[in-house]
């Protein structure tokens, strides 16, 4: 895994790309800090960072478009597969390196809260828990595009699609909003994921009429409770979306609230894609 880390890092620092990418994130950064907390004198240092949140939609992609997409389209994820050492340790490897260049300009915003200090009273456990709540965001960023990027060979393509989620996780709250009456679309939604449920469980087990017959009973489930209860459909709906707002636990370390089951969530969303983009690089090696 140590290897692999070097060669994920030195490919990043080999060119500009890194250096680039480090430099706009400190720039970004470092102008919210000044306009917020030394122009205006605000003391919330949280508050600065979820402002340069939306940095991570360009930031994130771009540093994890051709971690596996660009060994795809080159070939050499073979020569990876056919090294001695297992696929978890390439997956951890290239995700280890690329959450240390990430950690990079997020270890230098970390000495905006010192600077704060120097010039007024400063809560240092709310800003540095903020910075660490910022911290897993990122980490769990990367691991979603480390696996859009095992999906393709395409590393513009990876990058674009890293972005579309990253962007719709960003927007989630808001379109939470949209949802929050009206069983009849929480029941269209379920239905769809009713039917993509069914279609993997077909191809997973070779059969048509095995997943026929789950769709059916999913389809059957849901036509009972929308009888029965279709509000509950509706609050269904609403925590499936809250769910995927990658953005929105964030907010409890910004109000100085250490958030375990933040942490754990950030946690299992990092853990849930490495494990499928680790299953997606073991596919490759047996076919």
């Amino acid at each position: 895994m140590i290897a692999i880390f070097k060669r994920e890092w030195k490919s990043i620092f080999s060119g500009m790309l890194g250096y680039s990418l480090c430099a706009a994130y400190v720039l970004v950064g470092g102008l919210y800090f000044w306009v917020y907390n030394l122009l205006n004198l605000y003391p919330d240092f949280g508050y600065t960072l979820y402002s340069t949140t939306f940095a991570m939609l360009v930031f994130i992609p771009i540093l994890t478009m051709r971690s596996l997409a660009e060994e795809r389209r080159a070939r050499t994820d073979q020569l990876l597969l056919t090294a001695p050492v297992g696929v978890p340790s390439i997956i951890l490897g290239k995700y280890l390196a690329m959450v240390a260049v990430f950690t990079v300009p997020v270890a230098v915003l970390g000495l905006c809260p010192l600077v704060m200090r120097m010039y007024g009273t400063v809560s240092l456990a709310k800003a540095y828990g903020a910075l660490f709540g910022y911290w897993l965001l990122g980490c769990a960023g990367i691991a979603i595009g480390l696996f859009l990027s095992g999906l393709t060979e395409n590393t513009i393509l990876a990058a674009l699609s890293t972005f579309g989620v990253l962007l719709l996780s960003y927007l989630m709250p808001g379109i939470q909003t949209l949802f929050t009456v009206g069983s009849l679309l929480a029941l269209g939604v379920f239905g769809l994921l009713a039917a993509l449920a069914g279609l993997l469980a077909g191809i997973r087990s070779r059969s048509l009429t095995f997943g026929m017959l789950v769709f059916l009973g999913l389809c059957l489930a849901l036509g009972l409770l929308y009888g029965l209860q279709s509000a509950a459909l509706t609050s269904a709906f609403s925590a499936l979306l809250g769910a995927l707002g990658l953005f929105t636990p964030f907010e409890s370390f910004i109000y100085g609230i250490f958030s375990i089951p933040a942490v754990l969530y950030y946690v299992s969303i990092a853990a849930l894609f490495l494990f499928l983009a680790g299953q997606g690089l073991e596919k490759r090696r047996w076919n």
